[in-house]
């Protein structure tokens, strides 16, 4: 299938993609290959096959989400170089106006 300048500047601005001039050739010829390339793909009997959802037949292990104290407050702060009783202290990043 070959690919015309107007087709590759409409696929280009679809992209938000900026075309020199020198590459419009070099351009043209790659997407009228991956063209052909799908074309041929049609030629695959795929009525017996089943769409996939995943690419893959694995599945996560995951571990239950529970909520734990793991350490006390005091221990989390206990290497901060400057909170209060329960925060971290930081400096400012935000000037209100």
């Amino acid at each position: 299938m070959n690919v015309d300048k107007e087709s590759l500047y409409k696929v280009a601005h679809l992209a938000r993609l900026n075309i020199k001039p020198e590459e419009e050739d070099k351009l043209m010829k790659d997407m009228s290959d991956i063209l052909t390339w799908v074309e041929k793909l049609k030629e695959l009997d795929t009525d017996s096959v089943e769409p996939l959802t995943h690419m893959s037949s694995e599945i996560n292990v995951l571990r239950n989400d529970v909520a734990q104290q793991t350490i006390t407050t005091e221990e989390g702060l206990k290497n901060a170089p400057e909170h209060d009783e329960h925060f971290f202290k930081v400096p400012k990043v935000l000037k209100r106006n």
